[in-house]
């Protein structure tokens, strides 16, 4: 192999950087070439398999072009990143984690990851629907939760009013052809190894047209109108085929749905996550319309309670605010005990603490979501520098222990990053991200902002007009940080470990409903 060769994966990268970097196409690099040397000037298509990692220049075409851009051949030969920064080089993330770079490109192809990631799967015990749902929620990070053709899909059906009522819930559920069949189950107990949690089946859709919903939703409205709405949204975008996920909740029945246990993928997995997804937006958009939504949020300066008079869980009203809100960097976290994230939105790019297919882990116990969950607090509001490497970060979020249906705890938060809003109210975020900082080490973890910081963030708070970030600077701001093991306090937080819990599968439920042999 020649030397060329074997030093070549990362010249693709960085030539197509490079490339980019100056505002070439592919096109005009060849015609800079042809310029230059007619004779070895490579033609577009050439460069595109170079910059792919599926062809090396020969070193008299790597000299040519080393010469366009004014660079020595040897530097796009050095994989150490001593040559430049522009090998690895990925811009901030619009939200959610970091961007890596998928170099050598060949390792990255198609083929190669259709047969590695089941592999993958297998080895480390996820299941196909876990990383289906993985992948979704990426997708929605990265696109911060614009999905124009899911809101106006909503839209349509409710025809823009707000606030639906149950009745007229019920009213859409007949005018598609859906029939609702009532069917009684209490919460059940199921045992995973040394716990048991409770869990309940509250609806699941069957064709072509019934919806079968437990009957003690009659007596909780909020989710009974969720619960249909997410139905409507399946009759209205799949033509109700049924292939769907049922709604339940407790333990990992609510949160991986059935056939979500067995290591591996297949082509359901995705499509049943992905019209999960769907179909949970859609009644998010169907309940709480955009443009009447944002209003309300406005007037109500983005108080979760205020959802109650809507008949509207606290879940909906988070979800739906990081959607509606002008400020575009919020994230949303649904957290059990003893401190399993079942659902994550990061349009701010925030660090997980962890991710939500661990089944053993190490969070900082500062983190609100996770400190409520032990507490005796059932709502709060907390300020956050996050120190994550040589990274200061700064948050507020807002906290709130509620029950599902089964009657689990659980603790959802919905927070926004400061730093943009300080930054673009002519403030340093940096500076005061610093500051507190201090005040939160001498304090040995926490401690109140110093008066130009809060001065700064209660300014903020206006503009954004976000009531929770007031109530959060009349308490003292915490330090967290992705891991207990980095924790950066004078005394370091001890380690929690994380067992996981696994229900009863929903379709041994749903089959005895039905009154289905198994």
């Amino acid at each position: 192999m020649s030397p060329l060769l074997r030093k070549g994966h990362f010249l693709g990268a960085k030539l197509r950087e490079l490339r980019k970097r100056n505002g070439l196409t592919l096109e005009e690099l060849s015609s800079r070439c042809i310029q230059r040397d007619a004779a070895r000037a490579p033609s577009v298509s050439y460069l595109s398999m170079i910059e792919s990692g599926k062809r090396v220049p020969s070193s008299e075409l790597l000299e040519l072009l080393a010469q366009v851009f004014q660079r020595d051949p040897g530097w796009f030969l050095d994989e150490s990143g001593s040559g430049g920064s522009e090998l690895g080089a990925v811009s901030a993330p619009a939200g959610g984690a970091a961007k890596v770079p998928l170099e050598p490109a060949f390792l990255f192809s198609k083929e190669v990851l259709q047969a590695a990631i089941p592999e993958l799967l297998q080895q480390t015990g996820t299941s196909g629907r876990q990383f289906a749902h993985l992948l979704i929620r990426t997708h929605q990070e990265f696109s911060r939760n614009d999905f124009p053709d899911l809101e106006r899909a909503a839209e349509d059906v409710g025809e823009r009013k707000f606030p639906l009522d149950v009745e007229d819930l019920m009213r859409l559920t007949r005018r598609h052809g859906l029939e609702i069949r009532w069917f009684e189950r209490k919460p059940l107990l199921a045992r995973d190894k040394d716990r048991e949690v409770r869990s309940m089946v509250r609806s699941f859709y069957e064709p072509p047209r019934f919806i079968y919903a437990n009957r003690a939703l009659q007596s909780d409205r909020a989710r009974l109108k969720f619960d249909l709405a997410a139905h409507i949204a399946h009759k209205v975008l799949h033509g109700g085929d049924g292939l769907k996920s049922a709604h339940a909740t407790g333990g990992e029945m609510g949160g991986s749905p059935e056939g979500g246990s067995t290591a591996g993928m297949d082509a359901e997995d995705v499509l049943h996550a992905w019209r999960d997804f769907e179909c949970s937006f859609f009644a998010g958009a169907l309940l709480a319309p955009r443009g009447p939504f944002r209003r309300f949020l406005t007037r109500e300066r983005y108080r979760v309670e205020s959802g109650a008079a809507l008949e509207l869980t606290p879940a909906v009203v988070m979800r739906r605010m990081t959607k509606v809100s002008p400020y575009p960097y919020w994230h949303f976290f649904d957290a059990y005990p003893p401190g399993y994230l079942r659902a994550v939105y990061r349009g701010n790019g925030i660090p997980l603490p962890w991710g939500n297919l661990a089944q053993v882990s190490d969070p900082c116990p500062n983190w609100a979501v996770f400190h409520m969950l032990g507490s005796d607090r059932d709502v709060g509001s907390q300020i956050s520098v996050l120190r994550d490497g040589e990274r200061s970060l700064l948050y507020c979020c807002h906290s709130r222990r509620v029950r599902d249906m089964a009657g689990n705890p659980h603790v959802l938060s919905v927070g926004v990053d400061l730093a943009p809003a300080l930054d673009a109210n002519g403030a340093s975020s940096e500076a005061l991200t610093a500051a507190i900082l201090a005040e939160s080490v001498r304090g040995g973890g926490e401690g109140r902002p110093p008066k130009a910081a809060k001065a700064a963030l209660q300014a903020v708070a206006n503009v954004l007009n976000i009531a929770w970030i007031d109530a959060a600077l009349e308490r003292p701001a915490r330090i967290i940080c992705p891991r207990s093991s980095r924790c950066p306090r004078p005394d370091r937080c001890a380690e929690a470990r994380i067992r996981p819990s696994r229900a009863r599968e929903i379709d041994e439920v749903r089959a005895e409903i039905l009154g289905t042999p198994r």
